[in-house]
């Protein structure tokens, strides 16, 4: 593979996480139009729940598929599903359609992510991969920066139908560029696949996304039957999908991949930085209108120096990683991240705003720094064999720690929220009795809808966000207690181990990763014998 080529695939690989990191945040800004055009608000959460449930629970089963069909072959196929989502949902007339085809999207979506960074790890050294970390993290980084823009922008000039349809063109260009560029070994076996412990991990995945996307919005909807039926439910599968696991040929997921300590270690603490991650993500905005009165488009804004941190300190991760090894940067990334959200909980109201973007530049600092490492340390602690299933372990259980997050969060906000009402309405200091408490904690929109809060005198919304405040300052408790569990998971646990150089010219690597994959997709694909 010369170097004309690797750079082909690449170009392919980050055209195809531009699509799906773009569709988030392009889709979020077009949903209000979507809606007045469609209907059917009280749906709206699903089309965003519907793709990140398929997304999550597809990961796994893509990263062990590409370890037996090969990178190539699944990356277009998970492009092709995702683009055939994008433009059913682009065509849909209805908010039921909408949701069932971005779940569609999802499923293709789960396969760009992990297999473009197992690609990478196929045909690049580890000093290369650090060191090529600015393309990748600058593609989040331009996506979270221009996706609301380009989506506000296309919604306006043209359609809501666009924001789907725009990548339909961008996606076939990944698709080619991956097709002529990538040559992998031809199979000379037939592969063997785990059907029972694919569709048991992700029927038991789905169910627990599900009562966790729907719970999270309190723990009194989380305690309802059906989510607790869900959770049970989940649970069972899962036991049942570990007992079917021991007893199959080739697993979905080999559990001997846990007895390295690097990958197991890496899963928890990556898991742990989901949670963290995705309730920065999630509730910074709302602190930012619910309780400091901010305008969506300022409390939007706020994420713009937690990604650009995150983009620079990967770049600059990558490269101290060569020197000092995993450890030492994950260490410090976990502590810039914990007194990140300790400084955000300490933020008051009246606190200059300069301070709170100091605080989302350190935990963007403290993400780069952790996300990047775990992720090259399950990569160089795995044979090639299992790459693709370690890779999309490593995503997945970020996934999967954000669900738990945006639940878990959530319902500490809402517990909060109910309470901190409620003792201001009982201490009859204000206008706000009791009834009129409760039903802002039940629906709290009123922080957040300009026409609501023009309704609201001043006293009384003065009450509000700082109720909402004290509320969200939990929440960012929570944010500094997981993070710390991460740190000492990470501290106690991670071996220490230095970094292996692997000093191979241009087609040495191409050469040794075809037969390398030849030899182990063989190998792997004969008769298994006992005894």
């Amino acid at each position: 593979m010369s170097s004309r080529r690797r750079w082909a695939v690449t170009l392919g690989v980050m055209t195809g996480m531009f699509i799906a990191a773009l569709e988030a945040t392009v889709v979020g800004t077009a949903m209000p139009t979507v809606i007045s055009s469609l209907g059917g608000l009280n749906h709206y959460s699903w089309v965003f729940s519907a793709y990140l449930v398929t997304s999550t629970v597809t990961v796994p089963v893509w990263g062990k598929l590409s370890d037996l069909y090969g990178r190539r072959l699944l990356y277009q196929i998970g492009i092709g599903v995702f683009l055939l989502g994008t433009l059913l949902s682009g065509l849909s007339g209805t908010m039921t359609q909408l949701i069932i085809f971005r779940a569609i999207q999802g499923l293709g979506a789960g396969a760009l992510v992990p297999l473009g960074m197992t690609i990478i790890g196929d045909i690049y050294t580890v000093q290369e991969r650090a060191k090529m970390q600015a393309f990748f993290s600058g593609v989040w980084g331009l996506s979270s920066v221009v996706g609301p823009v380009v989506g506000g922008f296309i919604t306006d000039q043209l359609s809501w139908q666009w924001v789907f349809f725009i990548n339909i063109p961008v996606g076939i260009v990944a698709a080619a560029i991956i097709g002529f560029a990538l040559k992998e070994p031809k199979l000379t076996a037939k592969p063997k696949i785990d059907y029972a412990g694919a569709a048991l991990l992700m029927t038991a995945i789905s169910l627990l996304m599900l009562a966790l996307v729907e719970g999270g919005s309190s723990l009194t909807v989380l305690l309802q039957l059906h989510n607790i039926l869900l959770i049970g439910g989940s649970i069972i599968l899962l036991v049942i999908f570990y007992i079917v696991e021991k007893r199959a040929s080739d697993p979905i997921i080999p559990f001997d991949l846990f007895q390295n300590k690097t990958v197991s270690v890496s899963v928890i603490a990556g898991f742990l930085a989901g949670v963290a991650m995705f309730g920065a993500i999630s509730f910074i905005p709302l602190f930012a209108q619910g309780a400091l009165g901010s305008t969506a488009t300022e409390a939007g804004s706020l994420l713009t120096p937690l990604m650009l941190s995150w983009v620079s300190m990967s770049i600059i991760g990558g490269r101290l990683l060569l020197r000092v090894g995993y450890r030492p940067i994950t260490v410090v990334g976990f502590v810039i991240l914990t007194v990140g959200f300790v400084l955000l909980a300490l933020f008051g109201r009246e606190t200059p705003r300069f301070w709170l973007y100091f605080d989302l530049v350190l935990i963007g600092c403290g993400l780069g720094l952790t996300m990047l490492t775990l992720l090259i340390a399950v990569q160089q602690a795995v044979e090639r064999t299992k790459l693709g299933v370690a890779t999309s372990l490593n995503q997945f259980s970020r996934s999967i720690g954000g669900a738990f997050g945006v639940a878990i969060m959530g319902t500490v906000l809402s517990s909060g929220l109910a309470a901190n009402l409620n003792e201001i309405a009982l201490q009859g200091n204000t206008s706000l009795t009791v009834e009129r408490a409760a039903e802002f904690a039940s629906n709290p929109n009123a922080l957040i809808d300009p026409q609501a809060k023009a309704a609201i005198s001043p006293e009384t919304l003065d009450v509000l966000q700082q109720a909402m405040a004290s509320s969200i300052h939990t929440v960012f408790w929570v944010g500094a207690v997981i993070s710390v569990f991460a740190l000492l998971v990470i501290f106690f646990f991670l071996p220490k181990q230095k970094i292996e150089l692997e000093n191979k010219t241009d087609d040495d690597v191409g050469e040794k990763t075809i037969l390398a994959q030849q030899t182990n997709i063989n190998a792997r694909n004969q008769p298994h014998t006992t005894g």
